[in-house]
């Protein structure tokens, strides 16, 4: 078939144009999403008495039919075609003749790119949150059997002071959390509907916008059709939350290849997400958090070439807009794979809880505690601070800890000392004394969890709303 757009010409298109300028190869991703949208469309141009009824239901029925052949992988996407939505509307024609060309009557490819973008990530979106609630939830499940855990809270990658692992994990929580409301916060802008906006200026046809929207649970419609054709902020805002989410995955991942090492020994990761050594058959690897620590750089990558790509761009739509998709599907799939293996990789996580209690038994990281001792007895936090420094330092050199000191050995460095420094000193005091709103004590940790398993709640009432919204279900 010639080309739909081809009255114009009088010379076939260069082989290599065609295939430098066809987007086939990977907009075929939005096949779905394209018939999705024509649906709408030709339901809506019945409803405003624009095509008749008979055409209305043909066009329905043929694509509906296209659709189950992409379904059964029936239908060829050929790179003549240029792209999906003209693969599917020759697919259409084919199956019910010239009537399937007036499927394009009122619209354009720009509004109509833009429609099966919006369409496509208003699903992702919300599959990534249920995605990040089940991580979550593994990292409560871990919280919830480690409240008991004391480990060496760190700065600068040295020890700092003890705190509850399950605080630690609940960070984690937090962070996810965050982009769990980011993710939810851009469906606002994703949940527009561009189509009906032409190729820039709108339509001479009398269509109803409106009634399109609501036959695709969309939440509102473009006000400007400039704006609609050209705008690709919410893909970017998409890429900009997914690679801060990729962040806070490669921060995690860090921590379990170092808790996993042999000089750590904190946590085993299971069998299952691990690999092993051609060569050295000792080796158990932790590839998972490995390549999603190295995979956050694309994931990065896609957001800056999509902002380079806009930066320049004049009013309205333009053919260097072709490169939001590669990037965009990249991301999608990117996060998917590490988000689908995270949650099981956490839930089925070893807590080696005695090497956690000997590495805090083996440092210096109640010293904080000994001054703050020192400051109830009414010595100056400073002069407790240089005390305190000048006490690790002698233990330090006569190879103890600060627990092995003997009282006397303590009050050569300050009179103040006396035997409840030893009460003090203790892993659980240390912890525990932090008993404020978002510190470690156990009380403050459990409260914590407690909110974190109600939000839990919340975020599933929200799945279970945009899912069907969205068409998910």
């Amino acid at each position: 078939m010639s080309k739909l757009w081809g009255g114009r010409f009088t010379k076939k298109t260069d082989q290599l144009v065609e295939e430098y300028t066809a987007s086939i190869t990977f907009d075929k991703e939005l096949a779905y999403e394209d018939i999705q949208g024509s649906l709408a469309h030709v339901t809506m141009l019945g409803k405003c008495g624009i095509l008749p009824a008979d055409d209305v239901e043909k066009i329905k029925d043929g694509l509906l039919k296209v659709r189950q052949r992409i379904q059964r992988g029936e239908h060829e996407f050929l790179v003549a075609d240029e792209d999906i939505h003209m693969s599917v509307e020759k697919a259409l024609i084919d199956e019910i003749g010239p009537v399937g060309g007036k499927l394009h009557t009122g619209r354009s490819r720009n509004d109509q790119v833009a429609t099966d973008m919006h369409l496509y990530l208003r699903k992702r979106v919300v599959e990534f949150v249920g995605m990040l609630q089940k991580l979550q939830a593994a990292l409560v499940g871990q919280a919830k059997a480690n409240l008991d855990t004391i480990v060496p809270g760190y700065t600068h990658l040295q020890r700092a002071q003890p705190i509850l692992f399950a605080h630690h994990l609940m960070a984690y929580v937090s962070m996810f959390g965050r982009d769990i409301e980011r993710l939810q916060d851009s469906y606002k802008r994703i949940d527009a509907l561009p189509l009906g906006a032409g190729a820039l200026a709108g339509t001479t046809f009398a269509i109803d916008r409106h009634f399109t929207a609501q036959q695709l649970n969309f939440g509102r419609v473009y006000e400007n059709s400039l704006d609609a054709v050209s705008d690709r902020d919410f893909i970017v805002e998409f890429l900009s939350g997914a690679a801060l989410i990729m962040t806070h995955l490669s921060r995690l991942s860090e921590e379990l290849i170092l808790w996993s090492s042999t000089e750590f020994q904190f946590v085993e990761l299971d069998d299952a997400f691990c690999t092993g050594s051609s060569i050295m058959p000792q080796k158990k690897n932790p590839d998972v958090p490995e390549l999603v620590r190295g995979k956050t750089g694309r994931v990065y990558g896609n957001l800056v070439g999509l902002l380079t790509v806009l930066k320049s761009l004049p009013l309205a739509y333009n053919k260097d807009m072709q490169e939001d998709k590669e990037g965009m599907f990249d991301t999608v799939k990117t996060l998917q794979g590490a988000l689908q293996l995270f949650a099981p990789m956490i839930e089925t996580m070893k807590v080696r809880k005695e090497k956690m209690r000997k590495a805090v038994d083996q440092d210096f990281s109640n010293a904080t505690d000994i001054a703050d001792f020192l400051v109830g007895k009414g010595l100056p936090f400073r002069q407790a601070h240089e005390v305190i420094g000048k006490t690790v330092l002698y233990c330090i050199q006569q190879n103890k800890f600060l627990l092995d000191l003997t009282l006397d050995e303590f009050k050569q460095f300050s009179p103040l000392f006396d035997d409840r420094i030893y009460a003090v000193l203790q892993p659980e005091a240390v912890v525990n004394a932090r008993n404020v709103y978002g510190g470690t004590a156990t009380p403050q940790v459990a409260a914590a969890i407690e909110r974190a398993e109600a939000e839990l709640a919340r975020t599933s009432e929200w799945i279970s709303e945009y899912e069907a919204k969205s068409g998910l279900l």
